[in-house]
């Protein structure tokens, strides 16, 4: 069974959203860019030992209307797994779609989007060091 892991807030100024999200909550950052290949920030949103999951601001995309491969306009939850490849055919199969397909973070993880059955994005995320 997956858990959420991770969030992602998808701003139009990525420093301002920092600076917002900082004020208001207190939320401290990571610059991850290098692994993202766009200006995306790791949120630490509170102490390890209180209840929560970290997320991340990035850089909203533009140009394409809603549907699969449309960039995300508001908030993506994304679910951990172990195994990537399984998760992805469970997902298309209860009727699923990719948003975004399987792409690795180099060093990092293997990561995609999808819609559910209602046409919200959520997330999959798969760490794995030798991710290229």
């Amino acid at each position: 069974m997956s858990r959420p892991i991770h969030f992602e807030i998808h701003a139009a100024d990525v420093e301002r959203a920092c600076t917002f999200y900082a004020a208001v909550f207190g939320w401290t950052y990571q610059d991850w860019t290098d692994f993202a290949g766009m200006p995306y920030f790791g949120v630490e949103s509170g102490p390890e030992d209180q209840p929560g999951i970290n997320g991340a601001i990035m850089q909203r995309m533009r140009g394409l209307e809603a549907g699969p491969g449309a960039p995300v306009n508001g908030a993506v939850l994304t679910m951990g797994t172990d195994d990537y490849d399984r998760d992805h055919a469970t997902i298309v199969a209860a009727g699923g779609q990719v948003a975004l397909p399987k792409a690795a973070l180099p060093g990092m993880a293997w990561q995609g989007y999808y819609l559910d059955t209602e046409g919200n994005v959520f997330g999959l995320h798969q760490p794995d060091p030798h991710a290229a």
